[in-house]
């Protein structure tokens, strides 16, 4: 735990916002980066003043899940399931996985990017996923943005909240961080779907 912290921090220490950039980028194309420690991680950093701009962590984080992204979904949809079981090896990649998160895609169709984006070992698996299946695109950035703004905009907030007492709790954070965004998640959920529900009712019925 404490040499992963130490190769976060130096990562982000040294290259600041693209050190953020680049973590999401591969942890979005199934290195395993712990992005639910690297960002707290860059909040507590903006906390005690090492980077100048939360705002500018969080456009960092976003467009390093969306670029890895892209190049998971350019993989898999150019390359097949062929290339993702032969070269998935090198990043712990097995077929039993691909299975999984394929299975995961067949239930809750394009819905499921967007869940994907709060599960452990599966968030830098799905764009190749989304990629195979030949996903349209919109709905593909659609609900990669939506997960990944809820994703990293609230690890980043907590890491900010918690500032120099960040080194404390990280190890209590990495066990509890994914059970936090999912409590998010529902809540996100649970007001779309009344507020999609309300609005049903305010359409007038047919003449």
């Amino acid at each position: 735990m404490e040499s992963l912290q130490s190769a976060l921090v130096a990562l982000i220490h040294h290259y600041g916002y693209f050190g953020v950039f680049i973590g999401l980028t591969l942890g979005n194309i199934g290195f395993p980066v712990a992005a639910e420690l690297l960002l707290p991680v860059a909040g507590g950093l903006v906390a005690t003043k090492h980077l100048d701009n939360l705002g500018f962590v969080f456009a960092a984080a976003v467009g390093g899940e969306l670029f890895g992204g892209t190049l998971g979904y350019v993989i898999g949809r150019f390359g097949g399931r062929t290339v993702a079981e032969r070269y998935g090896k090198y990043i712990g990649f097995h077929h039993k996985r691909l299975d999984a998160v394929d299975a995961f895609f067949t239930r809750y169709g394009t819905f499921a990017v967007f869940l994907c984006r709060f599960i452990p070992m599966v968030r830098g698996l799905s764009p190749f996923v989304a990629g195979i299946a030949e996903m349209e695109l919109g709905p593909f950035y659609l609900w990669t943005l939506l997960g990944s703004a809820i994703f990293c905009g609230g690890l980043l907030l907590l890491g900010d909240a918690l500032g120099s007492r960040l080194d404390t709790v990280l190890p209590m954070l990495q066990r509890w961080a994914y059970v936090i965004l999912a409590a998010a998640v529902v809540v996100a959920i649970v007001i779309a779907l009344v507020a999609r529900q309300r609005a049903r009712r305010a359409v007038p019925p047919a003449a």
